[in-house]
C-alpha cells in the first residue's frame, strides 16, 4: 500500500511537465507562489488605478498558466483513496487562485473601490494564499523523501490536517471575498447604483460568496 501511494503522488506531481515549454511555473506549489509574488507586486507598486491593472496581468497569466495544470488534475478519476485528499488538497490550491483572480478582475472595475482599498483587498488575499501555501508545503514534505520515516498512520494524518486545514483556507476566501464585496454593495445602496454593482458581480448563483 505504501509503494503504491508514492507511485500515485510521484504521478500526480509528473503532470506539471507536460505543461507547455513557456510556463514558468512546474507544480502546484511554484504555482502558488509566483501568483502571491504578484500579489506583491501589485501591493507594494500600484499607485494608480492602470497601473493596478497593468501589474495585475501578470497574475492573471500565472494564474492561466497554473490552471491548465488544475485541469489535468481534475481529470484524474483512477486514484487510491488515501491519495485523493492529497489530490483534492491540491485542487483546493487552484480554487482559491480561481476565486482571488476571478473576483480581484471584478472589484478593480467597481468604483466601490478606492487604489488604496484594492491594495488592502489584495494585501488580504496574498496573506491568505501564503497561509495556505505554507500548508501545501507541508504535504509535499509528505509525499517526498523526507516522509519516508513516517508510517502510514503518521502519514495520513497529516495528509488530513492538510486537507482540513485548506478546506478552511479556501472557505475563509470565499468568506474575505464575500464580506469585500458586500462593502461595495453597502456603497451602492447609499448613491442608488445596486443595479450596476449585480450586473458586475453576477447573481448568487454566479458567485462564490
Amino acid at each position: 500500500m505504501k509503494t503504491k501511494f508514492f507511485i500515485l503522488c510521484f504521478a500526480l506531481c509528473l503532470l506539471a511537465p507536460k505543461a507547455k515549454a513557456q510556463f514558468v511555473v512546474a507544480d502546484p506549489l511554484n504555482i502558488a507562489t509566483s501568483i502571491i509574488n504578484t500579489i506583491t507586486e501589485v501591493v507594494e507598486t500600484s499607485t494608480t488605478a492602470s497601473n493596478m491593472i497593468n501589474n495585475f496581468k501578470e497574475t492573471v497569466k500565472l494564474y492561466e498558466q497554473g490552471k491548465e495544470y488544475y485541469d489535468k488534475l481534475k481529470k484524474i478519476h483512477t486514484v487510491l483513496k488515501d491519495a485523493r485528499k492529497v489530490q483534492q488538497t491540491i485542487l483546493m490550491v487552484g480554487e482559491i487562485s480561481d476565486i482571488y483572480v476571478n473576483s480581484f478582475q471584478l472589484m478593480m472595475q467597481d468604483e466601490n473601490f478606492t487604489v488604496e482599498e484594492l491594495r488592502a483587498i489584495a494585501n488580504g488575499y496574498g496573506i491568505l494564499m501564503e497561509e495556505a501555501n505554507l500548508v501545501l508545503n507541508d504535504l509535499k514534505d509528505v509525499v517526498n523523501e523526507n516522509g519516508l520515516s513516517m508510517n502510514d498512520s503518521e502519514r495520513m494524518q497529516v495528509i488530513n490536517y492538510a486537507y482540513d486545514q485548506m478546506s478552511n483556507y479556501r472557505n475563509l476566501v470565499r468568506y474575505y471575498t464575500n464580506k469585500n464585496i458586500g462593502v461595495s454593495h453597502i456603497r451602492a445602496a447609499k448613491k442608488n447604483t445596486t443595479a450596476q454593482v449585480m450586473a458586475l458581480y453576477g447573481s448568487a448563483d454566479e458567485r462564490y460568496w
